[in-house]
């Protein structure tokens, strides 16, 4: 009896000093100019409210590393001589993942002996600098938070001014009124076909996102006045990013969500380098083997992933980003088992199926401290799938009555120079160049025999040239003059 009080007196020491003992995570990353992208050293970084305070600067390297940090929800505030400060508000800390960091900082056009800063971070300030107006950043967080948003950047953007749903089974948004297929996808600097699951034939939107709130970071949505170097857009973009994996230690993650099941990894790569990686399924499938009622008998599939590898490249700063993203869905309406289609009494069974992806390797060089140049090479592409089954009033036998077969390649170079000239001038040419190769194919059954209703394929070419020039005046006046110059050619 001795004995088991002593244990028990002993589990509950274990549990008071469990309970006292207080979760800490490390916050790190780097910060960098907003236009060169280098490195800054000597920055300093401190956690806001912090008792006592904590705080640190970045190496020769622009590397900042804060440790012991208590897990929750905190702001940080980075400034440097002649830069602007930035508060970052409300980041989530976890325990179990590292929070990492890619910063850039303004450089003020004037410096003062003596100034007096006081500073908040404005969530609708762009990251992209020749976007002044009809723009607006927004973090992973945001796509969790607002209501019905479901971890989806096209949902959640629907509550924005401006911008309407156009429904509620679909991600499809409407900008000023304009069509939702004006809207340009664009992911780590490529254009990207549409990043949904079902995605019908020239839509920009689905029921499922592709894209994978674990994996972005901070990124644009522009509803007007694009700067130059976003041409084939009339309604909307979105430019997305996706953040580097931790090049520290190996992290896993794995969850359930409206979007399925998920695992992933991220770790160091090589020497200096980083990958990330992610897969997700539907979870219907396995809901409807475990006989939980869904409401519907057809069942959806679709599955996704996303990569992202980060290599430096030299003694400078020069690096190697490689990136891929790519989903399949499908779905088998069947008359005989669906309970949306008996009461429409179609006979028909409809199996529709659509598969899109995109791969990209940038090239980032440094040629010095105000001159850097991007190189982009991506194929990307689309598959839709369509067939129609139905009875033959002669043979009372199943007969396909329609099907469809349509899908595009398209493979990119992109080169963009971004120049520096001072804290006033920056200068910005770009060219875009895509060859896309297509296939369209339409077939019916009509008077007992199939009779094709178009065959086409081919190959199109589509070039882009912009140039783009920004002078601040003052910190309260900043002028953007841009051109972009676009030929199709079949």
């Amino acid at each position: 009896m001795r004995t088991i009080i002593i244990i028990v007196m002993l589990l509950f020491s274990f549990e008071g000093l469990l309970q006292a003992q207080e979760l800490t995570q490390t916050i790190r990353g780097i910060v960098v100019d907003k236009e060169s992208q280098l490195p800054l050293s000597g920055v300093t970084v401190i956690v806001l409210n912090s008792n006592p305070l904590k705080g640190t600067t970045t190496d020769d390297k622009g590397v900042f590393r804060l440790e012991g940090i208590p897990i929750g929800r905190v702001s940080i505030q980075v400034s440097f001589l002649g830069y602007q400060t930035l508060t970052l508000n409300n980041l989530v800390v976890t325990s179990g993942k590292e929070v990492v960091l890619s910063l850039e900082l303004t450089e003020q056009i004037a410096s003062l002996d003596e100034v007096v800063i006081t500073s908040k971070k404005d969530k609708r300030k762009p990251i992209n600098k020749m976007a002044l107006i009809s723009a607006r950043s927004f973090s992973v967080e945001e796509t969790g938070r607002y209501a019905g948003a479901l971890n989806d950047p096209s949902r959640m953007a629907a509550n924005y001014a401006g911008v309407t749903q156009a429904g509620d089974a679909r991600n499809d948004i409407i900008i000023r009124g304009n069509s939702p297929a004006g809207l340009l996808w664009r992911l780590e600097g490529f254009n990207i076909p549409n990043p949904n699951h079902f995605g019908a034939l020239g839509s920009t939107g689905g029921p499922v996102s592709i894209l994978n709130n674990n994996l972005l970071t901070n990124s644009d949505f522009i509803t007007g006045a694009f700067p130059a170097e976003y041409g084939n857009a009339l309604s909307g973009v979105f430019d997305l990013k996706l953040r580097k994996g931790n090049n520290e230690k190996y992290e896993y993650t794995g969850q359930i969500g409206f979007n399925g099941f998920e695992l992933g990894a991220e770790g160091p790569l090589l020497k200096k380098g980083s990958f990330l990686a992610t897969y997700r399924r539907s979870n219907v499938a396995a809901f409807k083997a475990l006989g939980i009622p869904l409401g519907w008998d057809s069942t959806p599939n679709f599955d996704d992933f996303t990569f992202k590898i980060d290599l430096p490249v030299g003694k400078k700063h020069n690096k190697i980003s490689l990136f891929g993203i790519g989903g399949i869905s499908s779905i088998d309406l069947r008359d005989e088992d669906d309970n949306f289609a008996k009461p429409k009494n179609t006979g028909e069974d409809i199996f529709f199926g659509s598969n899109t992806g995109a791969i990209g390797l940038s090239y980032f060089y440094f040629a010095n401290e105000s001159l850097r140049v991007e190189t982009r090479l991506s194929m990307s592409g689309w598959e839709n799938k369509v067939r129609v089954d139905s009875i033959s009033e002669v043979s009372n036998e199943k007969v396909r009555i329609f099907e469809n077969n349509s899908s595009e390649v398209k493979n990119s170079i992109n080169i963009k120079v971004n120049k520096k000239f001072n804290a006033k001038n920056n200068l910005r040419l770009g060219i875009i160049s895509d060859a896309i190769s297509y296939k369209l194919a339409d077939s019916i059954f009509e008077n007992n025999a199939f009779r094709t209703l178009r065959n086409s394929k081919g190959t199109e070419f589509l070039f882009q040239f912009y140039a783009q020039w920004q002078h601040k005046f003052s910190r309260k006046l900043t002028v953007n003059t841009g051109m972009n110059y676009m030929l199709f050619a079949l």
